[in-house]
């Protein structure tokens, strides 16, 4: 087994199965540039990165680099929601009409917050094509969203909001906050900065391009292949022109490798940042959220168990479980130590997720995008190394405390 010279970063001792299985996705798994990260009680356990910075280049991959999540935006996304709520600012069971009046409009005057956040509300589609221009004026965007007709009556069905869900938590987030601040702002200012994250919703321009990873696109040739792992409910609604999830994604315009795309504000899929920066902030979360003032009642309402309307995605086609903004553990999609885990993956592999039974917050990012809809092997291997670690570490330490014991009796 080869793997390139540049892995960077540490492991604490226990860990050292992580950095083995991180080397064997360069060496077995075509990886090319990547990092990983997990905080378990608090403290960091692991730590790596490597490869190269851009797919064809030789720049590596260094200890700053960061890259867009696609996706996992999503979950970051829902923790300043969730602040919003510790304050007092927000009731997920309270109709959005009561924070945003002109949401009223075709019919969704009975949606609640919670079913909105839970992509229940058929608000999957936009009527127009979102621009990077149209994304900066949030005035024009309010307006844009508010007319929109659910694709389904809310609360009957449930869908992947694949593009939209984070365009309305924006406007939430700006109709509660006292100050009216955009997402990608009150995420900097009330979670990044006290918490020290290197993650970004609306990249700032000072930022140099040399710290960024470009993404490698999607292949038809990759996407052949995978469909020997993709399910074939989702491989028919992708290559069906009239299909939801193709319309989903076409509602904003945009190259997630251009400054201008990643400068914008898309709390849905434009976050850039540090595996270490999203593993932090789901530790904190892992924790009860206490660092950020989270308070307990809000805790127990995103570790609650999702109350879904439907077993089928409606977009996706298969089962999923979603939750106040969140990717839950159900039946068919499984992480974590049990259903209170939440999280949120990204397009081509990535994954962010607090487990608080363990207290453990975990993240991988990387820039060769692959096919798989949930457990990309690559994250998959890594996820499974930190748990293994884990329960080895746990074993060994309740053996210690059982030795100790009698001496402690006597």
């Amino acid at each position: 087994m080869t793997s390139p010279t540049n892995i960077g970063g540490s492991v604490a001792p226990g860990f050292e199965q992580v950095r083995t299985a991180f080397e064997r996705n360069f060496a077995r798994r075509g990886e090319i540039g990547a990092a990983v990260c997990a905080y378990w009680r608090g403290a960091k356990v692991v730590d790596l990165w490597g490869g190269r910075r851009t797919p064809a280049g030789e720049e590596p991959w260094r200890e700053d680099t960061m890259v867009v999540v696609m996706s996992i935006t999503k979950g970051l996304s829902a923790m300043t929601l969730a602040l919003a709520n510790a304050r007092g600012w927000l009731d997920y069971d309270s109709p959005v009409v009561s924070y945003w009046p002109e949401f009223a409009q075709q019919g969704k005057d009975r949606v609640t917050v919670r079913q909105l956040l839970g992509h229940e509300a058929g608000l999957v589609l936009l009527d127009e094509q979102l621009t990077v221009a149209k994304l900066r004026d949030l005035d024009y965007l309010a307006g844009v969203l508010a007319r929109q007709r659910p694709a389904w009556p809310p609360g009957t069905r449930h869908g992947y909001h694949t593009l939209t869900i984070g365009l309305y938590m924006q406007e939430l987030i700006r109709r509660v906050d006292p100050a009216h601040r955009s997402l990608g702002r009150f995420f900097r200012e009330e979670i990044a900065l006290p918490l020290g994250l290197d993650f970004h919703i609306g990249l700032p321009p000072a930022i140099p391009d040399e710290r960024l990873a470009r993404v490698q696109p999607l292949s038809p040739w990759r996407g052949l292949l995978a469909l020997r792992y993709t399910p074939p409910a989702v491989t028919l609604k992708m290559i069906r022109p009239g299909s939801l999830l193709r319309r989903s994604f076409m509602g904003v315009s945009g190259d997630p490798t251009e400054r201008a795309y990643l400068e914008a504000e898309l709390p849905a899929g434009n976050g850039v940042g540090t595996a270490r920066a999203i593993a932090r902030a789901y530790s904190v979360f892992a924790e009860g959220g206490t660092e950020l003032g989270i308070t307990p009642e809000t805790m127990a309402r995103i570790t609650a168990l999702p109350r879904m309307a439907g077993k089928r995605d409606e977009v996706l086609g298969v089962p999923s479980y979603f939750s106040l903004g969140f990717l839950r553990p159900g039946p068919t999609v499984f992480f974590g130590s049990s259903q209170r885990a939440f999280g949120a993956p990204g397009a081509g592999g990535s994954f962010g997720f607090a487990d608080p039974d363990i207290r453990l917050g975990f993240a991988y990012e990387m820039h060769r995008l692959g096919f798989y809809l949930e457990h990309d092997p690559r994250e998959k291997t890594l996820r499974d190394a930190v748990y293994a670690s884990i329960r080895t570490l746990a074993a060994a330490a309740e053996r210690n405390s059982n030795l100790a014991a009698p001496a402690q009796r006597a």
